[in-house]
């Protein structure tokens, strides 16, 4: 309670030395103009002295005194130029305004997002408890490797670091320092492809290739590897060796896994019929045998109207029945794929009504929007 009376007083005590030369600038041009009229009465009074002594003429002195008391009435029934009584007003009041709201909202700031009970904490205390602080976490660890860079598992730590921080090029760094003291593992040679790929703007290397191939050689049934090298194969213009690689990968991969959705994706989009019954056939929204026959003999432009055509049919039995999240995860991505992001927007926002965002499932959905670019209000904090 001492804390607050004293930043009371100390506000009103800053606002009446800084007000208190405002309110003085009407008294002092008053008492300006009273000055100046005396003045011109003490000349007419001297001007008597003179001609009384026969210092000046009475011609002179009628003139002196025309002058005199022309002056003398100017200032004396002088009004101020029209417009500038309001407009110096206006200022002053506009200057109190600003003096006495500034430390109001300052005040009211502090009171949302201030906490004058919180203990001090010196840097010291902070470095040697961080608590869950990343930056000094980070800091920490990088200062740590500059004293002992041969320490694997400090690389090791930090490579995953570096690259959700996008800071790429120390990712890959770490990642080659931590597979050259610690050897090769498929997650480290995963991490350091995926870590070219982002340095490359999306694009696969040779580099990155290298690794994946890898990384297959320890791992055989490694879908991020066999996923990277599809799309390698995709962005080379061999649509018909990256459909084979995808198709694949989808049938190989178990009923709901995550990464079904995007794999689906790169299917159509290399002319193929997305293998989302093979993951889970059951699932509203999925074509059935017959659909996906159908599909195989269709050209591009029918297999795309039938693609539509599905992705309407999942929409409106999601409406019916929102209950269904890996549902929701294939229309956003359908939309996406369909160029289609109002309604791709549309379909993350009912999805997190049905799933909520503090859920791991609605946060798996709002991670969604973000990889594709989907915007909402929760997408944006």
């Amino acid at each position: 309670m001492l804390f607050w009376i004293l930043v009371a007083v100390l506000t009103a005590g800053v606002g009446a030395v800084l007000l208190y030369p405002l309110l003085r600038i009407a008294k002092a041009a008053d008492g300006g103009r009273a000055g100046e009229a005396a003045v011109y009465r003490d000349q007419l009074r001297e001007l008597d002295r003179d001609l009384t002594g026969g210092l000046i003429t009475p011609e002179e002195a009628a003139y002196a005194r025309a002058e005199i008391g022309r002056r003398l009435l100017a200032v004396s029934t002088a009004q101020p130029v029209a417009g500038k009584p309001a407009r110096a007003s206006t200022y002053r009041l506009t200057q109190a305004f600003i003096i006495l709201l500034l430390p109001a909202i300052g005040l009211c700031l502090y009171l949302t997002v201030g906490n004058p009970g919180l203990p001090s904490q010196p840097l010291s205390a902070r470095v040697k408890n961080p608590g869950n602080d990343m930056a000094v976490l980070v800091a920490q660890a990088e200062r740590h490797l500059a004293e002992h860079p041969d320490d694997g598992k400090g690389w090791d730590i930090l490579a995953p670091i570096y690259f959700k921080s996008m800071r790429v090029g120390d990712a890959e760094l770490a990642y080659r320092n931590a597979i050259r003291l610690l050897g090769p593992t498929p997650e480290r040679l995963g991490g350091l492809a995926e870590t070219l790929i982002a340095a490359s703007d999306g694009v696969v290397t040779a580099d990155a290739r290298q690794a994946l191939q890898q990384s297959l050689s320890l791992e055989p049934n490694n879908p991020r590897a066999e996923f990277y090298l599809a799309l390698a194969l995709e962005q080379d213009g061999k649509q018909a060796d990256a459909k084979n690689a995808f198709v694949a990968l989808a049938k190989a991969s178990p009923a709901g896994a995550p990464w079904l959705p995007l794999v689906n994706e790169h299917i159509a989009k290399n002319g193929g019929t997305p293998e989302i019954a093979a993951a889970n056939p059951d699932a509203p929204g999925n074509p059935s045998a017959d659909e996906v026959a159908t599909a195989d003999t269709m050209n591009s432009g029918d297999r795309q109207q039938m693609i539509r055509g599905m992705v309407d049919s999942l929409d409106a039995k999601l409406r019916q029945n929102p209950d269904n999240f890996e549902g929701w995860m294939r229309l956003i991505r359908s939309y996406a794929v369909l160029n289609d992001k109002d309604r791709a927007a549309d379909a993350l926002k009912r999805g997190l009504s049905a799933f909520p965002a503090d859920g791991g499932q609605g946060q798996q959905l709002l991670a969604l929007g973000k990889e594709l670019g989907v915007a909402t209000e929760e997408t944006q904090r």
